[in-house]
């Protein structure tokens, strides 16, 4: 579980610092802001370690730290020639420094490199143990429909295509669980399964299926696209990827979803917060945040969290965080929203007016 991050001359970012609630935590800024960076950032470092857990007996040595490090971030950013490519690009600054805190376990972890880097870091702290829940990536597309060879194709070709595709793709494909951990996740599946009005499958073709309640399987290609993404989060969670302490990156997951399935995403978000799992989420998507906003209050109010907006400066990207939405500032890609808002109304009532 991610505690803070502190991040000094990477890609836009010239100097931010954030502190992550361990339940929702909301970034929101307009395109090009740099929220997808702040999601794969963390994400990277906690799949090298949890990878690395899965290799290596006893604790992170600075030379593993080091070359996993760099893989990783080269793997799921892929800058085109080399590591320094992340580093901010301004007169007299030329290393990134990055800063981590981790809970449960407890630790943390330093590392920096040049704008010259080709495939290199320098850990200066090491983290005290591995952190052995590896965390879910969602991309803003879903993965359902390309599942079939796609793990084996990247393994053995050059596809582009980030890792957090990869790596997602495998835990999709992970067994469903039984028994008493499938009980204990019914909760949170059911109502999504609703919502798509049947269950998602994964046949022995390694092919996905929507079953309807009450009728013959549908291949998932047929399937809307929002409903496969919602497919994607039952099967995540179906299958155990999503444990307690563990932690859910999502980028945009109001894309390409209807109001009704984006009211379904914010109930199984905070579901899923209750069950102790870290959520961390990038959006522009006013309606997804006025959402989370009623359930935290009517529902959810045991539910911890956290909002983070960006907007550009001279240099830069700035970040300003709060733990109430409302003081956020500014979260000026809502305004264009309320601005549409204002418009309808006045709109309407001159129509109405002229009636």
């Amino acid at each position: 579980m991610l505690d803070s991050l502190k991040i000094q001359n990477f890609t836009v970012f010239r100097d931010a610092q954030l502190k992550f609630s361990s339940g929702l935590n909301v970034i929101v800024g307009a395109n090009g802001t740099g929220k997808t960076h702040l999601l794969k950032l963390p994400y990277a470092v906690m799949a090298m370690s949890a990878e690395e857990s899965r290799k290596h007996n006893g604790v992170p040595t600075k030379r593993r730290l080091q070359t996993g490090i760099a893989e990783k971030l080269n793997n799921v950013f892929r800058p085109e020639d080399r590591l320094g490519r992340l580093v901010h690009r301004q007169r007299g600054r030329n290393r990134c420094d990055v800063n981590m805190r981790f809970k449960r376990p407890e630790s943390s972890l330093s590392f920096e490199f040049s704008s010259l880097a080709e495939s290199e870091v320098t850990v200066k702290r090491t983290l005290s143990e591995w952190q052995t829940n590896p965390p879910v990536f969602i991309p803003t597309r879903e993965l359902l429909t390309i599942y079939p060879g796609f793990v084996p194709l990247y393994e053995t070709r050059h596809l582009e295509f980030d890792e957090t595709w990869r790596d997602t793709c495998l835990l999709l494909g992970a067994p469903a669980l039984k028994g008493k951990r499938e009980a204990a996740i019914a909760s949170l599946v059911e109502p999504l399964e609703q919502q798509l009005g049947g269950r998602v499958v994964l046949d022995n073709n390694g092919r996905f299926y929507l079953v309807p309640f009450n009728a013959s399987k549908l291949e998932i290609a047929l399937v809307a696209e929002g409903w496969r993404k919602i497919s994607m989060l039952v099967r995540l969670i179906s299958t155990g990827s999503l444990p307690d302490k563990g932690c859910l990156f999502w980028d945009e997951p109001e894309a390409n979803l209807n109001p009704q399935l984006i009211r379904e995403v914010a109930r199984a978000l905070l579901g899923i917060c209750n069950a102790g799992i870290q959520v961390i989420v990038a959006t522009h998507s006013l309606f997804l945040l006025r959402e989370l906003e009623i359930l935290l209050k009517c529902e959810f109010d045991s539910v911890k969290d956290c909002y983070f907006a960006l907007h550009r400066s001279d240099d830069g990207v700035d970040v300003s965080q709060s733990k109430d939405i409302e003081d956020v500032n500014p979260l000026l890609l809502l305004d264009e929203d309320l601005r549409q808002s204002d418009r309808y109304v006045e709109n309407f009532m001159s129509r109405v007016g002229t009636n």
